[in-house]
């Protein structure tokens, strides 16, 4: 979008100061739009001059309406429960992910907002069954089929954002266009979920198998080329492009389908760390994340442990599933540029992470040892003893 286009802009990004939400807000910045971030918590970095920060929750509409006052597109990014210990607490997933777009919905209908893109995901349509070079005639997958609560509120907060196109505004002659884009799991230096997690385990010495078949293939999508997309997005509602994106859904990724263990070889080898050779079946791993699920069903109340990972991080990770590009770049104009994970290991190096040598070879092979017996173990003493009932 041409800066003179831009400058006519105001924006609101809800989750607006996490790791994408404010890379976006930046890009849009330096393009001469403003900004109005709403987030429930304040953004860690200082803001420009002309950004403005609203705390608040998408759960109150008063303060959703208060938030959305004003403002010509809203980009509707927030969201609960993608991964980890969230991914289990399923009465905030459903407040934050379904109850919160429909305020945000209602609040532009109300307020007069032209134009809404939303941050979905790929699991709209993904649950564990492998998906080659998919595209957007895929249909949902069905609710109950969803291993987790994230993709299936995901999923409904999706199909009502895209119902909402065309809805009228009140008080003005004009319509609501929504559309959503779908990315992959997203990466870059300074990304605060997923990458964290991951080097985490690397440096607790936790990361020492891979699971699933060396052949099975997934995407991830670099935050510039995520941002790239949600702009060309928002450009496509207006007149100025006939509203091509208007009611339409887009996977967004690098467009390069890679095995996830093998993605992250570069952290873990820049990091210092040796690359696992010991690789499990996927179906012992899922076995293992149901368990654990399970286990954390019972004892969450008063211990919220973190999981070493759920189901869907399991079938996220370990099963085929990626998308073709074609309707993006045919639609949006999107491109995406190339990006390996350098800037990334980088970006821990400079915050002190790295390997850091101690104790004897024989020391680390009686760890590796005892931490794969105690997997082993768990995973056994959850099966049928034969003869019994």
């Amino acid at each position: 979008m041409e800066k003179e286009q831009m400058d006519k802009n105001v924006f609101l990004l809800t989750g607006g100061c996490g790791y994408f939400g404010f890379r976006l807000a930046c890009a849009l910045h330096k393009r001469g739009a403003r900004i109005t971030l709403f987030d429930t918590v304040p953004p860690c970095q200082e803001l420009p001059e002309d950004m403005i920060f609203v705390q608040g929750d998408i759960r109150e509409y008063a303060q959703v309406e208060k938030a959305v006052f004003g403002v010509d597109c809203v980009f509707h990014i927030a969201s609960y429960g993608m991964s980890g210990r969230e991914q289990l607490n399923r009465h905030l997933i459903e407040a934050v992910n379904v109850q919160g777009t429909k305020n945000i919905l209602r609040a532009c209908v109300e307020n007069g907002v032209s134009r809404l893109v939303y941050t979905s995901t790929f699991n709209v349509v993904f649950g564990g069954q492998v998906i080659e070079n998919g595209d957007e005639s895929l249909p949902y997958l069905p609710l109950h089929l969803h291993p987790d609560h994230y993709s299936r509120t995901k999923s409904l907060a999706e199909m009502a954002v895209l119902q909402a196109n065309g809805a009228a505004l009140f008080g003005s002659p004009g319509v609501l266009r929504t559309c959503a884009l779908r990315p992959a799991g997203i990466y870059g230096p300074g990304e605060q979920r997923h990458l964290p997690r991951i080097v985490s385990y690397i440096e607790r010495g936790i990361f020492r198998f891979v699971y699933g078949s060396p052949s099975s293939l997934v995407e991830f999508v670099h935050v510039d080329n995520l941002v790239s997309a949600h702009m060309l997005a928002a450009e496509a509602l207006t007149s100025e492009k006939q509203h091509r994106s208007a009611g339409q859904a887009y996977f967004i990724s690098d467009g390069r389908p890679v095995n996830n263990f093998e993605f992250f070889r570069p952290l873990v080898e820049g990091l210092g760390y040796p690359f696992p050779k010991l690789r499990f079946p996927i179906s012992l791993i899922y076995l293992f994340a149901f368990l654990t699920e399970l286990i954390h069903h019972l004892i969450g109340p008063f211990y919220n442990f973190q999981p070493l990972l759920t189901r869907t991080e399991v079938y996220k990770t370990g099963v085929t599933h990626y998308f073709s590009m074609a309707k993006a770049k045919a639609e949006l104009g999107y491109e995406p540029q190339d990006h390996n994970l350098d800037e990334v290991v980088q970006w821990f190096k400079s915050r002190g992470h790295g390997k850091r040598r101690h104790g004897s070879v024989f020391r680390r092979l009686i760890l590796n040892f005892l931490f794969v017996s105690a997997f082993i173990a768990v995973v056994l003493s959850f099966l049928p003893v034969a003869g019994s009932w």
